[in-house]
């Protein structure tokens, strides 16, 4: 396994983060807990989930499967940097969402009960909270570091104006202020070079993708099309972007089977080879997914087939692959 640095922090992590959104829901408990053992052993330390995880089934069940995982003892716990999460509405009444200090206070209590720890490695807002300020954001976790329920802070679909604001409040505080940004981002989905990369970059920020291959459209959708596999349907907007893209992903299957590796890990490969991102989110359902996924950190993608990927997936903007403004003016 790879390890980098968490941003501009310290904190060593694996370059292929552990999602567990799919824990509970299209995993059972048993096959979540074989995942997480698979990926100790194979040295992913980074385990991304959110309070709300599972709620088909209630807010908060992921958690509790990783709670109860961690109390099976063996080092468990301390072998795992643990993300979490907080945001997103987790009940009816006015103060049930968003990064109030009440709500924050409350769900961190919550989560750090349903996962069985006394402390949370990084928690991230979950998204930009446009009627708290900052002030008040900052002065709770502030609260939450003293107490040492929480190490490190992160963000989630955050615009680059967003990760600007954020620190420059930190700073007024004498605060670390973010140490990473989870954020869409693959070859399908470059928004995020316009001003996020950069913006992280220059915050030291590490970037965590999220949907790294599109909602399986770079996993070999074509293929499995064609083979009657494909997990998702056929009808709506999935397969309006499907049929959007067919051609550029026609053409990148058969990029991938030319260096005899599978599509998804070269999705995952061209990730890893962005500068500023610390590593993508992998959210296997299943044992062979993370095995399969690991794949990823042995390529290494030379200049003229990274070149050839920007042909089929263009980076946003007018003039190339250039952060804004560059990439749209002068």
């Amino acid at each position: 396994m790879e390890y980098t640095r968490l941003g501009r922090s310290g904190l060593s992590v694996s370059r292929l983060v552990l999602g567990t959104m799919n824990f509970g829901m299209k995993a059972s408990e048993e096959d979540s807990h074989k995942i997480m053992d698979a990926a100790r052993g194979h040295g992913v330390n980074f385990f991304d989930t959110a309070n709300v995880y599972g709620r088909v089934h209630g807010d908060g069940v992921t958690e509790e499967i990783i709670g109860r995982w961690f109390a099976q003892g063996g080092g468990r716990r301390d072998d795992t940097v643990l993300a979490t999460k907080v945001y997103m509405r987790v009940g009816d009444g006015p103060n049930d969402g968003g990064l109030s200090a009440l709500h924050i206070r409350r769900e961190v209590e919550k989560s750090l009960k349903r996962l069985g720890t006394d402390h949370i490695d990084l928690y991230q807002m979950h998204h930009i909270d446009r009627s708290t300020p900052w002030e008040e954001i900052w002065e709770a976790f502030g609260v939450l570091r003293q107490q040492g329920k929480v190490l490190y802070f992160g963000s989630s679909n955050f615009a680059g104006w967003n990760i600007a604001q954020a620190q420059e409040a930190a700073r007024t505080r004498h605060f670390l202020g973010l140490v990473s940004e989870q954020s869409i981002y693959n070859l399908m989905s470059r928004w995020a070079e316009l001003e996020v990369l950069p913006a992280a970059r220059h915050y030291g920020v590490g970037v965590i993708p999220w949907s790294p291959l599109h909602g399986g459209m770079l996993s070999g959708v074509v293929r499995k099309n064609r083979e009657g596999v494909a997990e998702r349907s056929g009808t709506g907007q999935w397969a309006e972007t499907f049929e959007q893209h067919r051609a550029a992903l026609e053409e990148y299957e058969k990029l991938a089977a030319d260096l005899g590796e599978d599509p998804a890990h070269v999705g995952l490969a061209w990730l890893l080879a962005q500068d500023g991102v610390t590593g993508p989110i992998i959210g296997p359902r299943t044992l062979e997914q993370l095995e399969g996924s690991l794949r990823a950190l042995e390529i290494t993608l030379d200049d003229g087939t990274l070149a050839k990927l920007d042909e089929l997936f263009p980076p946003p903007g007018l003039n190339g692959p250039k952060p804004a403004p560059e990439a749209y003016a002068w």
